[in-house]
C-alpha cells in the first residue's frame, strides 16, 4: 500500500492490543496511525483533516476506556477514521466510501465499536444519554463517552441533550473536540470565546504550572490539585468556557491540549469514575501532522486522491460545470438585479455554491452554522419583511427542518426559496446523505411548489422563476455533480408554474420523468427504439403542482405509462401521477412507478448506484420492457400503480 512501514500499528488490530501501552508507545502508535491515514486517503480520497486532528484523542480514548464494552459515541464521522483504523478495519480502509467498501461514517452494522450510526451532526449527546439511561434499566456498568466536534455545537440538538443530561445527573462524559472548524470556518460565537480563552497566557500558565508541579508530588500533589481546583472554580465562570456547560449541569474540565498524549490519558483516567455529567474540552488542530492539511484545512477536509508531497489532487478533466456552480453564479446574477434577494447556508457556503454570493455581495449572505432548523425559520423572518431568501441546503439536511418548513414557512404562505442541492443518489457519502426523500416529504405540504430541472439552463430558469413567485414557498432540487453540458444561454426565462413538456414523441409507451432522470429516460428511449419500441418522454418539471392536463393527455394516448424519479418510489413523483389518474377516473392505462426502492441504498459512485436500482438508461429500458410484457392481455383494465 505504501512505502511507509508502521512498526507499532502493525502490532495493533483492536484496542485491547494497546490498552497496556506506555505513553511513549501510545505516541508512537498515534504517529503510525497518522501516517497510515495519509497514505491511504491520498490514494482513495475521503475525509482527511478532521481525522488527522483526532488521532491522539482516539488513541487515548480507546486506551483508557474498555471498548467495546464501554461505549464511544462519535458525532458525524469525519473525525472517526482513526477510530476505524484502531477497531479492526485498518486493512479495509482502502475501500472507504467505495462501492461495497467501508462507510465514510459510523455504521452499527459495520462494527461493534460503532455504537451509533451518524452522518448528520449534533446527535451524539442525545444518543449517548439514551445509552446511559438504558444502562440503568438493564443493570449494566459500562461507561459512555460522546465525542462532539465544535462545529456540531452550532446545532440546537446538542443543547437539548445537554440540558436533559444536566437534569438527569447520570454518570456520563462528553468530549468537546474543538478545532475551531466544521467544514467551513465556524460561525459559532462560543467558539470565538474558546479561542480567546485558550490563547490567554495567564490562564494557560496557571493550568500548566499547577499540573506540572503537582504531578511530581504524589499524594500531596493530589491534595494541592484539589485546592487549586476549588480556587479555579471561583474564577472559572468568569474566564473559561466552563460557565456555559456548568450552567447546563456539567462539570467542566479543560481546555486540554488534544495532541498531548500524557495529558489526555491523565484526564480521561481521572474523570472516568467521576459522578454526574462531565465535559472535557479538548483543543485540536484540524489537519495536524500533515503540512498541506494544516495550511488549508478547508480544502483538505474532504478530498479526492491527491499527491502526498504537495497535497494537491490531479487537475480534473474539463467538463460541464457542476450544477452547484451554475446555481451559485445564477444567484449572484439575480441578486444584482433584485436587491431583496439574500442567500442562506447551513455551514456549507462552498458546498452549496453560495460562496460566490459571499465573495461578491457579502452583506446579503448568511451562514447560520449547522443549524438547518434555525436557518429555515430565519428565512421565514426575512420573508415577512419583503426579502426573498434563498435557503440553499442539501436535500438530506433539509429533512432536519421539516417542522419549520410546515409551521414557520408554508402555514404563513411565506415566499422562501428552497434550493435543495444533492437531490437523488449522491454517491460515496451513502445513505445518510442521499437526497431521496425530498419529493415525498415536500409534496405533502399544502401549497408547496416543487420542481426539478433536466439540465443547467432549466436550473437557471427555475431559480429565476422561484425568486419571482410570490404566493408562498417554492423548492427546486438538483443533483450533485456536473451538468449535461448544454450551452448556457444569456438571461433568464420564466417557466409557467405546473407545466411540463414533451421532449420526445413515441407511440408504444410513455415515460414521465423528473429532473436528472429525464436524460436517462431519453437514453433509455434510444435503447428501446433499437428493439422496435418507440417511447414518448415527458419532462414533467413540476412534482407539485403536477401538470394534470399533460398527464391526462398522455393517458388518453398510451396504454402503458412509466414514471421515473431518483426519489423514493413511496409518496413521490410517481405517487402524484397515480393520484392524478385516480382523481380523474382514468381507467384505460397501466402505470408503473419506478424510483428508489423502499430500502436504504448504500454508498458507491452515482453510476454504480443508479445501475443497482435500475435507474440508469439500461435499467429504465429493462423496466419498460418487463412492464410491457407483463400484462399483454389486460391493457385496458383499471389503472394500477405498481411501485418498486
Amino acid at each position: 500500500m505504501s512505502e511507509h512501514t508502521y512498526p507499532v500499528l502493525d502490532r495493533v488490530n483492536v484496542p485491547a492490543d494497546f490498552r497496556n501501552f506506555s505513553v511513549p508507545e501510545l505516541k508512537a502508535l498515534a504517529d503510525d496511525v497518522r501516517t497510515f491515514l495519509i497514505d491511504v486517503v491520498s490514494k482513495t480520497g475521503g475525509h482527511l483533516g478532521a481525522g488527522l486532528g483526532s488521532v491522539e484523542l482516539t488513541v487515548a480514548l480507546h486506551h483508557v476506556f474498555n471498548t467495546p464494552h464501554d461505549k464511544l459515541v462519535w458525532d458525524v464521522g469525519h473525525q472517526a477514521y482513526p477510530h476505524k483504523i484502531l477497531t479492526g478495519r485498518k486493512n479495509r480502509l482502502s475501500t472507504i466510501r467505495q462501492y461495497k467498501g467501508l462507510s465514510g461514517f459510523l455504521k452499527r452494522s459495520e462494527s461493534e465499536y460503532d455504537t451509533f450510526g451518524a452522518g448528520h451532526a449534533s446527535t451524539a449527546i442525545s444518543a449517548a444519554l439514551g445509552m446511559v439511561a438504558a444502562r440503568q434499566f438493564n443493570g449494566d456498568d459500562y461507561k459512555v463517552v460522546a465525542i462532539v466536534g465544535d462545529g456540531s455545537m452550532t446545532g440546537g440538538m446538542v443543547y437539548e441533550g445537554m440540558n436533559n443530561a444536566g437534569i438527569l445527573k447520570k454518570n456520563f462524559i462528553v468530549v468537546l473536540n474543538d478545532n475551531n472548524m466544521s467544514i467551513a470556518p465556524n460561525v459559532w460565537a462560543i467558539s470565538n470565546y474558546f479561542t480567546q480563552i485558550i490563547s490567554n497566557p495567564s490562564y494557560n500558565r496557571f493550568k500548566s504550572n499547577v499540573y506540572e508541579l503537582t504531578g511530581k508530588l504524589d499524594a500531596w500533589g493530589d491534595r494541592i490539585r484539589r485546592v487549586a481546583a476549588r480556587l479555579e472554580e471561583g474564577v472559572k465562570v468568569v474566564v473559561t468556557p466552563g460557565m456555559l456547560f456548568e450552567a447546563l449541569g456539567f462539570r467542566y474540565f479543560g481546555p486540554i491540549n488534544g495532541h498531548n498524549m500524557s495529558q489526555l490519558v491523565h484526564i480521561f483516567n481521572d474523570v472516568k469514575n467521576y459522578h454526574g455529567p462531565i465535559l472535557v474540552h479538548v483543543t485540536t488542530q484540524k489537519g495536524k501532522g500533515y503540512a498541506p492539511a494544516e495550511a488549508d484545512v478547508q480544502r483538505l477536509h474532504g478530498v479526492t486522491p491527491f499527491d502526498k508531497v504537495t497535497g494537491i489532487a490531479p487537475k480534473k478533466i474539463d467538463g460541464p460545470p457542476a450544477y452547484t456552480k451554475v446555481f451559485g453564479k445564477a444567484v449572484v446574477e439575480l441578486a444584482k438585479k433584485n436587491p431583496k434577494i439574500v442567500g442562506i447556508t447551513a455551514a456549507m457556503p462552498d458546498g452549496t455554491g453560495l460562496d460566490f454570493l459571499q465573495k461578491e455581495i457579502p452583506e446579503r449572505f448568511y451562514d447560520v452554522g449547522i443549524a438547518e432548523q434555525h436557518g429555515v425559520t430565519f428565512a421565514a423572518g426575512l420573508a415577512t419583511q419583503g426579502c426573498v431568501p434563498i435557503a440553499a441546503i442539501y436535500s438530506t439536511f433539509l429533512q432536519r427542518a421539516f417542522d419549520q418548513i410546515i409551521h414557520d414557512v408554508a402555514l404563513q404562505h411565506l415566499h422562501v426559496v428552497f434550493a435543495l442541492d444533492r437531490g437523488g443518489l449522491v454517491g460515496a457519502d451513502g445513505p445518510t446523505h442521499h437526497g431521496v426523500f425530498d419529493l415525498s416529504y415536500l409534496r405533502m405540504i399544502p401549497e408547496m411548489v416543487i420542481m426539478a430541472p433536466k439540465d443547467e439552463n432549466e436550473l437557471r430558469d427555475m431559480l429565476y422563476t422561484a425568486t419571482e413567485y410570490t404566493k408562498g414557498p417554492i423548492a427546486l432540487r438538483y443533483p450533485r455533480g456536473n451538468g449535461v453540458g448544454v450551452p448556457l444561454k444569456q438571461g433568464f426565462d420564466l417557466i409557467p408554474i405546473g407545466k411540463g413538456e414533451i421532449v420526445r414523441s413515441g407511440h408504444h409507451v410513455a415515460i414521465l420523468a423528473i429532473g436528472l432522470l429525464v436524460q436517462n429516460a431519453l437514453k433509455a428511449a434510444d435503447i428501446l427504439e433499437k428493439q422496435g419500441i418507440t417511447t414518448e418522454v415527458v419532462n414533467m418539471r413540476f412534482v407539485k403542482p403536477l401538470d394534470t392536463e399533460l398527464v391526462a393527455d398522455v393517458a388518453r394516448r398510451f396504454d402503458h405509462i412509466v414514471t421515473v424519479e431518483d426519489n423514493s418510489a413511496v409518496g413521490g413523483f410517481g405517487s402524484a401521477v397515480a393520484e392524478c389518474l385516480a382523481a380523474k377516473a382514468i381507467t384505460n392505462v397501466q402505470l408503473k412507478i419506478h424510483g428508489i426502492p423502499d430500502h436504504f441504498v448504500d454508498h458507491g459512485t452515482p453510476d454504480e448506484l443508479h445501475r443497482d436500482v435500475k435507474l440508469d438508461a439500461n435499467g429504465i429500458a429493462g423496466v419498460v420492457i418487463e412492464f410491457l410484457h407483463a400484462r399483454p392481455t389486460v391493457l385496458h383494465q383499471p389503472v394500477g400503480a405498481i411501485a418498486n
